[in-house]
């Protein structure tokens, strides 16, 4: 009797496999679009460099660079999952205009015109990344061969690149983490990221099916897979400015915000605002004055974080 229904469990485990492969590859690689827009089409000349450098897994990274004053701080900007750095390109130009901070933009594995890496992690991978970017803008030189940027870092991100910017602080050990984060809507977990990315790009909203999934992640990664909750991850900071931001078009993660700020220890210096009218995952394409009023909320709090504090 067993060997008749061997082969259709076979099957069964088969297919079920495939599928599950077929899913995770599937929401692993982001869409592409072109760049909304580029440093060379800006509407004011910047002085923005496309630049390449390495990860810590070998795997090449890019981003633009706008330099700022010699010893000055620094700010790295992480966009979301479907999104690349060109969604940040204009709120980038006006940190560098009223700080004269330097900043960065990278792409994150998966994402842009062309990835090197072609798959995204939902932010384990990405914290890596983000500390190689690290790394890059420390070894930044003047023309006289000076250390261009000062002592002082500063993270955004918008949730994946939220996500990749607290797992790399908490990772970071206590002298070299960032002194200032933003982080607009970050996910509870890359579990949940993943769980919403399945269901916005293939529909599949089975609790079952979704299970199978994540379940399905772990081995597609091959370890490059982690679901530490950000809770967690914020309960190691101590020291850090933490700015938090959510709004209702945000969906579930603005739940994820609200309840992230309750995780960070007492120390901490946090603040959250919940009721925006548009976050970060639709500034690109916001009317001008909201758009505005978004940038000055972050502009602000690196201007008064960094640069009081050199």
């Amino acid at each position: 009797m067993l060997g008749l229904f061997l082969p259709v469990l076979l099957v069964l485990l088969i297919g079920m496999c495939g599928w599950m492969w077929w899913v995770v590859s599937a929401v692993a690689h982001p869409p592409h679009h072109p760049y909304l827009v580029t440093p060379d089409k800006y509407f004011i000349p910047i002085k923005a460099t496309d630049e390449h450098w390495h990860n810590e897994d070998g795997t090449e990274a890019r981003g633009w660079l706008l330099r700022g004053a010699e010893g000055a701080p620094a700010v790295v900007l992480l966009h979301g999952y479907g999104a690349d750095r060109s969604w940040l390109l204009n709120l980038g130009v006006k940190i560098n205009e009223t700080t004269n901070c330097t900043v960065l933009w990278p792409d994150l594995r998966g994402h842009g015109e062309n990835p090197a890496v072609s798959t995204t992690s939902f932010g384990t991978r990405e914290a890596a990344d983000v500390r190689a970017a690290v790394t890059f803008l420390r070894a930044l030189k003047t023309q006289q061969g000076r250390t261009l940027v000062g002592q002082r870092i500063g993270l955004y991100g918008v949730e994946l690149g939220a996500y990749a910017a607290l797992l790399f602080s908490a990772q970071a050990p206590t002298d070299a983490r960032p002194q200032a984060l933003v982080l607009d809507s970050p996910p509870a977990s890359p579990d949940d990221l993943l769980r919403a990315t399945i269901q916005a790009r293939t529909g599949l909203n089975n609790s079952f099916a979704q299970a199978l999934a994540r379940f399905g992640a772990r081995g597609y990664f091959l370890g490059n897979y982690g679901n530490a909750p950000s809770c967690a991850l914020a309960a190691t900071l101590t020291d850090e400015h933490v700015l938090l931001l959510t709004g209702t078009d945000a969906g579930y993660l603005r739940e994820s915000t609200v309840a992230l700020a309750q995780c960070f220890p007492a120390q901490a210096q946090v603040q959250l605002i919940d009721n925006l009218p548009l976050t970060g995952r639709n500034t690109a394409s916001a009317p001008g004055e909201q758009g505005e009023a978004y940038d000055r909320r972050v502009i602000d709090f690196f201007d008064r974080v960094l640069r009081a504090q050199r």
